[in-house]
């Protein structure tokens, strides 16, 4: 060939090469696995193709088997799992809360605090019976609601007052009504033996138990204080037990009566006493009997300390030698001074250097004086009172260089020394009330020996075992 020719062939194949490159690509898709060389273009084609079906296989349960060509043969396997039973929704039961109103809680508060509309505590506000028991709610006081599950209110419950025998009552909300209905109280009475060690201090060990400033009031100037001096006589481990009704309300400790038994261990030798009705009247008596009031108490102020006793001696304000013919009781300002027995007052008011004074008449010529008064307590002259009323208080009135009381016994205008005077005491039990008294108090005894026993034994295994855990090892020989 001549190469006119080669360039006549060369020139028509540049030009078939053109005219396929003119052709539109959906006129023109050549076949991916053509035999020749992929392009850049054809590469990345392919890559995202091939993520694209591996996507879909991970997203699409059964697709990766779809693309396969044996898919109507592939095997299926069903799981069958047993699921947990569904309660019903939408329950609308009772769900009751309750609150414990705390200081400075109202009951605004604690409608707001549980989310209750405001109109249902103007229903419970308006309420004639209820009205008033809410001036009586105070920290402590246990309120409970009954919320169901759809956001309403539906009852609330309380007690209308704080005493035994008050009720307590459940408000309904139904609609734009508000009844009321009483609940049923379980009250119940138990005679109860609290035991335990006087410690520090008799009253913290006492309170600890639950015992009450009354309950205290009757062991300390009742019961013992001819017997016991509580200010030196007791040892922290000295025992004491006490027999006593308590009062439940739904649960709850409302009331302690009085002491009805009490018994104390003071180095080693236990003191009783009890409580017995003689003619109506309440009195304490000794196991055998015998009456443990006195017609005249020892000491007009409990506990006092006493600053000058009865005889002759330098008088502080005078500075001459003179007789002092009664006690001086040193005592804080205000504390309050009782009558030393059953009287009638027979002078209140300014007398010398005496100060404020109140003269108590006993009978069978038997006087009491008291001196250098503060202020006086409500009495008159004439009025009968009995043994431990408050009559005045400490101060320092008159010739006194410091609050004190002096205190004087005189029997038919004869000054006596008051811690020497030696009285009858009440006439004893007798015939069959000894009896009687005898088996009540036989009783008492058993169950508090049969309680310390118990309580006691506790607290001394208690005591041994961290003894033997504190005694230093022995040297091994």
């Amino acid at each position: 060939m001549t190469d006119s020719h080669h360039d006549a062939v060369r020139r028509e194949n540049l030009e078939r090469a053109r005219a396929n490159a003119d052709v539109p690509a959906s006129r023109s898709i050549p076949h991916p696995f053509n035999a020749g060389r992929w392009t850049r273009r054809d590469w990345a084609h392919a890559s995202l193709i091939a993520t694209i079906g591996v996507l879909l296989a991970a997203i699409v349960p059964g697709f990766s088997t779809a693309l396969e060509g044996g898919a109507q043969n592939a095997q299926r396997m069903t799981l069958s799992l047993g699921l947990p039973k569904l309660g019903k929704q939408g329950s609308n039961q009772d769900r009751w809360q309750s609150v414990t109103l705390k200081k400075g809680q109202t009951l605004s508060g604690v409608f707001e605090e549980l989310g209750i509309p405001y109109d249902q505590l103007e229903k419970v506000m308006q309420h004639p019976k209820i009205k008033p028991a809410l001036r009586k709610l105070r920290p402590g006081t246990v309120m409970s609601f009954n919320l169901p599950a759809d956001g309403s209110v539906r009852a609330m419950r309380f007690e209308a007052g704080i005493g035994i025998g008050e009720e307590a009552i459940e408000l309904e909300f139904d609609g734009d009504a508000l009844r009321e209905r009483a609940l049923p109280m379980e009250i119940t009475t138990r005679t109860v033996v609290l035991s335990g060690e006087v410690g520090r201090s008799l009253f913290a060990s006492a309170r600890k138990l639950g015992l009450g400033s009354a309950q205290l009031n009757q062991l300390t100037d009742e019961m013992f204080k001819y017997d016991i001096d509580f200010d030196s006589d007791l040892d922290d481990d000295d025992r004491f037990s006490v027999v006593v009704d308590q009062t439940w309300k739904n649960g709850q400790l409302v009331k302690t009566g009085p002491v009805l038994a009490a018994t104390f261990t003071v180095d080693g030798k236990q003191k009783s006493a009890f409580r017995h009705l003689r003619d109506g009247k309440p009195e304490y008596f000794t196991p055998d009997g015998r009456s443990l009031k006195r017609p005249f108490i020892r000491m007009p102020i409990p506990y006092a300390r006493i600053s000058s006793g009865f005889g002759v001696r330098k008088h502080p304000v005078l500075g001459r030698m003179r007789g002092h013919m009664g006690i001086d009781y040193a005592a804080g300002a205000g504390t309050p001074i009782m009558a030393a027995g059953d009287a009638r007052v027979e002078f209140v008011g300014r007398k010398g250097g005496y100060g404020n004074a109140v003269i108590l008449n006993h009978g069978g010529g038997k006087t009491t004086l008291y001196g250098h008064m503060s202020r006086f307590a409500k009495i008159r002259p004439g009025q009968r009172v009995a043994q431990g009323t408050v009559i005045g208080y400490v101060g320092s009135t008159g010739m006194s260089t410091g609050p004190h009381l002096h205190y004087e016994f005189r029997v038919n205008g004869v000054h006596r020394n008051p811690l020497k005077m030696t009285l009858p005491p009440p006439t004893p039990l007798q015939g069959e009330a000894l009896v009687a008294f005898k088996n009540e108090t036989r009783r008492a005894l058993d169950k508090i020996r049969e309680v310390e026993d118990i309580v006691f034994q506790l607290d001394d295994d208690s005591r041994l075992a961290s003894t033997d855990k504190t005694a230093a090892p022995q040297k091994k020989g």
